[in-house]
């Protein structure tokens, strides 16, 4: 390929008070990918790579992730306000929107608001209607100190690409929001007519089979299940993998994205 075909055009959109950055490239159909919780442009990097030799794509960092500032407040409405910010921003046809992990729940609440602006949603280990809530009374002790420990590591990379802002507790109430957007999202599906594909982990939790991660993993399937059983047009594809699969499977990811089909 030459030059003018990888160019990379790095571009900024200010919005709600906050500074969103954006990169573009790449050529085929175009693509919008969202990050996740605690996730950056930097850290998708092999997907991204992966994902521009089939598309025109577009990827960005949400508010207080990358090089993105920090902001007065990390919601689900805030976060979705960064996506749709970007999706108006595009000057092409409807793209495919992918999202991973909170990315994919913030795609969905997208696409059913938004009808007949994306071609279709691939969504990589997220927007599952799981029978049971995540973060329950009794295991917040637990979740409260592994974000705790996150957060501390997380300090190791500020001033870089790979920098989250956030502290513990807006991760722990981001996750809350999170467990309460999962509850209602089989009505969100059905306000979406365009082809939706998942890529899904089989041990989201880890692979040890015995208790709350064998649980974890239980309930992540099930809400797949669930979903494709009420929308059979939806499709699930399982990977071999954690919830960390966007770093362990980025070529096998990138290329069931490039046989998706939305027509």
């Amino acid at each position: 390929m030459n030059q003018e075909k990888t160019a990379i055009r790095h571009f900024t959109i200010h919005h709600d008070g906050v500074t969103i950055p954006v990169s573009r490239g790449g050529r085929g159909r175009p693509l919008v990918l969202c990050p996740g919780l605690n996730t950056t442009q930097a850290d998708l990097s092999e997907l991204i790579e992966a994902l521009r030799r089939d598309h025109d794509v577009v990827t960005f960092d949400l508010r207080g992730h990358g090089l993105a500032p920090a902001a007065d407040r990390y919601t689900f409405d805030a976060f979705l306000g960064d996506l749709t910010a970007v999706m108006a921003e595009l000057r092409s046809a409807a793209p495919v929107l992918v999202g991973y992990s909170l990315g994919a729940d913030l795609a969905v609440r997208y696409a059913a608001e938004h009808p007949g602006t994306v071609a279709g949603l691939v969504l990589v280990d997220g927007a599952n209607p799981v029978p049971e809530p995540f973060v329950t009374e009794d295991l917040l002790p637990q979740f409260r100190a592994m974000w705790e420990d996150l957060a501390a590591e997380q300090e190791a990379h500020r001033g870089t690409a790979r920098q989250v802002l956030l502290t513990a507790q807006e991760i722990l109430d981001l996750n809350l929001e999170i467990d309460g957007f999962r509850s209602g999202v089989l009505g969100r599906y059905r306000k979406i007519d365009r082809p939706v594909s998942m890529i899904m982990s089989t041990s989201m939790a880890g692979d040890i089979d015995e208790g709350h991660v064998r649980d974890f993993n239980r309930n992540w399937r099930a809400g797949v299940e669930r979903l494709v059983r009420e929308h059979p047009h939806i499709t699930a594809t399982w990977l071999d993998a954690d919830h960390r699969l966007v770093f362990t499977h980025a070529g096998h990811i990138a290329r069931l994205i490039r046989d998706f089909e939305t027509d």
